[in-house]
């Protein structure tokens, strides 16, 4: 009994010893990747299953650097490839919600994944519609999933049309996409905001606080030759496979003239992992439906308020401001170099 006591109380203390140190393992975060792969979506999702910090329940396909069933099929290799036939992978909408689908392997390759024949896929898509399995597995585990959409947010759209309830239900949604500085396929969109505007404006003005990592803050934020030699310095299946896309992916970026490539996707994800990456900042963000030029800009009030005009015979005059409620914390910046070496890190297996 005198041994059990001493037992009790050097178990006891350590308990204590982790709790105050945070020696702790808190549990991963349970996360849905809704993607539509793409180069640097293999990136993301490659990322996000070597993060103990995360706990990947699903991946839900949407057409957008390639079609759906192109999308759907990356998917399913890039998980076997892995070795996770135990991440739920299914398909979603087939086009966006009110315009023609515009794909991007001028960009992505082919296949999406700068041709790299991936081997038959070990794992078989799930048979749920993604809207429908994105809102099952949010209610599964309320106020537990994040969801990072790093596509076109059609079924984000069409799972929020569906059930608003999950709205307060998903712990966070921290998307790639949109832009307040300038667009990447004009001069004012980017492009996973431009390829389904319309639902990109039902998921900003859903009612949740969106986290919106842009395409102006990935561009600076770039995959270079120095950190493709460190990719390459080992050897692994995914390591391997990731060398393989990321010299491609940073081939085409250098014929068009940027010092390396954009790392939009691994960047949503990284800060899930670590919200310390990025510094973000609470804004009102719209998304422009109708512009000529301007069609897929993600507007983003920056000071808070909009002017109240009020008409005095026959004109307005200012009379105050009308203040904002943010509906985004938009990333103004990140630690490049750290995200990098975590990307780098976990890639190889570290």
């Amino acid at each position: 009994m005198k041994h059990r006591g001493v037992l009790f109380f050097i178990f006891s203390f350590f308990i204590l010893v982790c709790a105050t140190t945070g020696f702790a393992q808190t549990a991963p975060k349970r996360v849905i990747i809704d993607t539509d792969p793409g180069t640097d979506d293999a990136m993301a999702i490659i990322l996000a299953l070597n993060s103990p910090e995360l706990k990947v329940e699903a991946l839900t396909v949407v057409p957008g650097n390639v079609d759906g069933r192109q999308g759907l099929e990356n998917a399913l290799r890039i998980v076997s490839l892995a070795g996770r036939c135990d991440v739920i992978v299914a398909g979603g909408a087939q086009h966006p919600l009110n315009q023609k689908l515009i794909t991007a392997q001028f960009w992505h390759g082919k296949n999406g994944i700068a041709g790299v024949e991936l081997p038959p896929t070990k794992c078989k898509a799930d048979s749920r519609f993604g809207p429908d399995l994105i809102i099952e597995m949010v209610h599964k585990y309320p106020r537990e999933i994040t969801l990072i959409p790093v596509g076109p947010l059609t079924n984000i759209a069409l799972a929020v049309s569906k059930d608003p309830s999950i709205v307060t239900l998903v712990k966070d949604i921290v998307i790639m996409g949109g832009s307040i500085t300038g667009g990447n396929v004009n001069g004012a969109a980017e492009a996973n905001i431009y390829g389904d505007p319309e639902a990109a404006q039902i998921v900003f003005n859903a009612g949740w606080m969106v986290t919106m990592v842009g395409s102006d803050v990935g561009e600076r934020t770039l995959i270079t030759r120095k950190y493709l030699a460190e990719l390459q310095s080992s050897h692994g299946l995914e390591s391997d496979f990731i060398a393989k896309i990321a010299d491609f992916y940073l081939t085409r970026s250098e014929k068009s003239g940027y010092s390396g490539a954009a790392m939009y996707d691994p960047l949503a994800v990284g800060i899930v992992i670590d919200a310390t990456l990025v510094t973000l900042k609470e804004m009102h963000v719209d998304v422009e439906t109708k512009g000529e030029f301007t069609r897929g800009e993600t507007v983003a009030n920056r000071m808070g308020s909009n002017e109240n005009n009020v008409l005095h015979g026959d004109h307005y005059e200012i009379d105050g401001v009308v203040p904002l409620t943010p509906n985004a914390r938009v990333c103004v910046a990140s630690d490049a170099g750290r995200f990098l070496q975590l990307f780098v890190s976990r890639v190889k297996g570290k």
